[in-house]
């Protein structure tokens, strides 16, 4: 057993059925690291999140959390784990107060029940009903919960989903506190800014499988660039006819109308590409430009989006 991985697993495999969900993943998130698994609904997050947490079992393969197994070690795991679900429903006229006194009631040592509401800045909602949170009111009610038993990991399963951006940095600074101790998470996220800021190391995860692994610089790198110039136009063009410009580094990817291009200067390829449609006499329908992202790096691998 590996005692310096938070977790580990190997050939990770779950079906039901016909349908294979997990097809033999392999993964690996150090301690004190944040790990961030990306990628479309149906790619497998959730069931191997749901597997690591120990609530699945696997239909193939090898599972170590903290370097212990499920089997096994399922009291002292359980203990040593905080969870917070993509939605988490409590009952709607249990007070926040109420709710943290029972879940800190679950574990033998752990942060106080103050403690836990200074920690996600719910002091004044002590006496408020569950039911009267607003949305980023409840997810940070949820973290607290899972925060209860002091855990030594941490699984967020799109912790922000729906929340407006001051409750999501909110979230965000709760995150980054529980990593700067020294411990680990586990987070599954549709949001790219929220991956880059504070994920250590991703995997982009498509059809059950690991399909890219580094740090966001890392893979962002990979694409050859720094800069995406996305281009349509009437006519619309080819990407043979852009791939020799200067600056074009990267593979240059079809768009509907027209072709992304992945580059190291826009100052100096977008002069160029202007040039070119303007020669070939193609009117320009949509331009833009941005800094490349790990959506770029998904949809350059798999030519789909990562919210399809």
């Amino acid at each position: 057993m590996s005692h310096s991985l938070a977790i580990r697993c190997e050939g990770l495999v779950k079906r039901y059925g016909d349908v294979t969900a997990v097809n033999g993943l392999d993964l690996v998130v150090e301690r004190g690291q944040c790990f961030g698994l990306l990628g479309p609904n149906g790619a497998g997050k959730t069931t191997t999140v749901e597997i690591l947490e120990g609530l699945l079992d696997p239909t193939a393969g090898q599972v170590e959390v903290l370097g212990k197994r499920w089997a096994t070690d399922e009291a002292w795991l359980k203990e040593r784990i905080g969870i917070s679900l993509q939605e988490t429903l409590f009952n709607e006229r249990v007070t926040v107060e109420e709710n943290l006194r029972l879940f800190r009631s679950f574990y033998p040592s752990g942060p106080s029940v103050e403690d836990l509401l200074q920690l996600v800045s719910l002091e004044d909602k002590r006496k408020a009903w569950y039911g009267k949170l607003s949305g980023g009111q409840k997810q940070r009610l949820a973290v607290a919960c899972a925060l209860a038993g002091d855990p030594d990991i941490l699984f967020l399963d799109e912790p922000t989903t729906g929340l407006d951006p001051q409750s999501r940095r909110q979230l965000w600074e709760l995150v980054e506190q529980f990593g700067d101790e020294g411990r680990s998470v586990l987070l599954t996220t549709h949001y790219m800014e929220e991956a880059e800021r504070l994920c250590d190391r991703v995997a982009i995860v498509d059809h059950g499988k690991v399909i890219a692994l580094g740090t966001p610089r890392e893979l962002i790198a990979s694409l050859g660039g720094t800069e995406v110039i996305e281009v349509e136009c009437n006519p619309r063009i080819e990407p043979a006819a852009v791939e020799g410009l200067a600056g074009v580094n990267g593979r240059v990817r079809v768009l509907p109308d027209g072709v992304a291009l992945t580059v190291s200067e826009v100052h100096v390829t977008l002069p160029l590409l202007l040039a070119l449609l303007e020669r070939e006499k193609r009117a320009v329908t949509r331009l833009s430009t941005h800094h490349a992202t790990l959506e770029d790096v998904f949809v350059t691998l798999t030519g789909r989006q990562l919210r399809e």
